[in-house]
């Protein structure tokens, strides 16, 4: 029964806080923290996780970041062979491809967001595995420490200070995967809002729900209400024609019934530099255009030059005023990747071998978006996408297993060991929803290469069923189908909470 579990699960966890000594590997002494810690290991007033004992503790793997890469290698990490220690400033990982359903209420926030301890049990009870909500500020290869700094977003109290603390590793994988591009163009950080967390999604829902009740108020010009209403999306990507998709979608159901007042003013404009979808074959971008157009989505080639509080000026003088600006034009690597003494690869991410190792250093790993083939290996640079950082996590996991099987989980224990087969990644295809129960799906393994493409409603199934089946646990499942199910029936919730 669930309450006698529940009670079994309690008695056992007031077993395991019983009062005893800590570890001999968690340092507790707790005081002034320098400015800037020195990278020197675990001691001293620097409290943290020491190096490992060999014979009493096993080996530690610590994950620099929650994203697909670092959840992948989580969850499939042989945790009888390590103790798995994750440092991320959010406790979850976000299902990418689904967050755009979140903006207009397709989707609700929670069946989006998993949390570290269901992708990795061991992080929540084994006495060895833990998850620091923190930022890695340094690295000390030499030392195989990390330096990191905890999180609070300043809402918990305003005399709250970040804290310092330290943990060894016996094996280091970054995984801090990357930020959004803005190109060095004025404004956009502080105008444009990005789509790549949760809590933009958040922002996007509050302030489009808010510029729809605005509008409607007595004494608003129809000039105003036409920029209020006027979502201007930037970047033609998957991201940015999803968003559009679900945004238009979002005005023919629900803001023509529910907002009847100033359904004339809303409208969606996307703007690409180049084409829209470029990576899909050109049949389907011909679709995809025909598509948005027919769902009102109006768009326009041209490029940002400037980004005011109101308005967006192009390259060729055009003022286009907004009330909601979405950017997405990619992802380049973060300013914590940059500041890295590591070798990089083409594009500035954290260079990598064969084996997603780091070659300069021993013992750590790139994965995901933060990393890239060196020059050396002769391969191209992945591109940032789910799929590569997924199969980047499952194959670093099990090479990691391998090492740790052959005796060489410990720190620099794993010179000598046989690595076996390198990582190759294969193209499985792509796949984005335009709107109105219409969805591209393309499987070529590559732009030049021949294979099957599909647009329309069968495609559409095939994407909500493929993403269906992606979504981690079972758990998040049922909350997705049964957000479909509840809009599809009752339509999409518009409270701004």
């Amino acid at each position: 029964m669930a309450w006698l579990r529940a009670l079994a699960r309690l008695s056992r966890t007031s077993n395991k806080f019983s009062f005893s000594p800590p570890p001999p590997s968690f340092s507790t002494a707790a005081a002034s923290f320098p400015a800037t810690p020195s990278p020197s290991p675990v001691a001293g007033n620097i409290a943290g996780l020491g190096p490992t004992v060999q014979g009493k503790e096993k080996p530690r793997v610590v994950v620099l970041g929650s994203g697909w890469a670092g959840c992948r290698l989580m969850k499939s990490i042989d945790t009888n062979i390590y103790d798995v220690v994750c440092v991320s400033p959010r406790n979850h990982m976000v299902f990418t491809p689904l967050l755009a359903s979140t903006c207009v209420g397709t989707l609700e926030f929670r069946s989006v967001a998993e949390p570290i301890g269901r992708i990795q049990p061991a992080i929540s009870h084994a006495p060895g595995s833990y998850f620091f909500l923190a930022r890695c500020a340094a690295l000390d290869p030499e030392s195989h420490t990390v330096h990191c700094e905890t999180v609070t977003d300043g809402t918990i109290s305003a005399s709250l200070e970040p804290w310092k603390f330290q943990v060894s590793y016996d094996k280091l994988v970054i995984a801090l995967g990357a930020e959004a591009s803005t190109f060095g163009i004025n404004g956009v950080k502080e105008h444009a809002t990005f789509l790549r967390e949760v809590h933009h999604a958040q922002e996007i829902r509050r302030k489009l729900l808010l510029n729809l009740m605005l509008s409607d108020v007595p004494g608003i010009s129809e000039e105003e209400k036409r920029r209020l209403l006027h979502c201007v999306v930037i970047g033609g990507g998957p991201t940015g024609v999803e968003f559009s998709g679900e945004l238009s979608d979002f005005i023919t159901s629900d803001v023509h019934e529910r907002y009847t007042h100033v359904k004339e003013y809303i409208h969606v404009t996307l703007i690409e530099a180049n084409e829209i979808l470029s990576s899909f074959d050109v049949r389907l971008r011909q679709y995809a255009t025909k598509q948005l157009t027919k769902s009102g989505v109006r768009l326009v080639r041209g490029v940002v030059k400037d980004v005011q509080p109101e308005n967006i000026i192009l390259n060729d003088g055009t003022k286009v005023p907004y009330g909601l600006l979405v950017w997405s034009t990619g992802v380049g690597p973060s300013q914590f990747t940059k500041s890295l003494e590591l070798p990089k690869s083409p594009g500035g991410r954290i260079g990598v071998d064969e084996w997603l190792r780091v070659p300069s250093i021993q013992d750590t790993f790139a994965i995901g978006d933060c990393s890239g083939f060196l020059e050396s290996t002769q391969k191209t640079v992945l591109p940032a996408l789910a799929q590569v950082a997924e199969r980047q996590g499952k194959y670093l996991a099990r090479l990691l297993n391998q090492i740790g099987k052959a005796g060489g989980g410990y720190a620099n224990q794993a010179k000598n060991i046989d690595l076996g087969d390198q990582f190759v990644y294969k193209h499985l295809g792509s796949m984005a929803t335009v709107g109105r129960y219409k969805a591209l799906v393309d499987l070529r393994q590559s732009k030049e290469a021949k294979g099957l493409s599909l647009a329309g409603f069968v495609s559409w199934f095939i994407w909500r069923s493929a993403y269906l089946t992606r979504v981690v646990s079972w758990r998040n499942r049922f909350y997705v189908a049964i957000n479909w199910l509840t809009t599809l029936i009752f339509g999409r919730d518009i409270s701004r909470i």
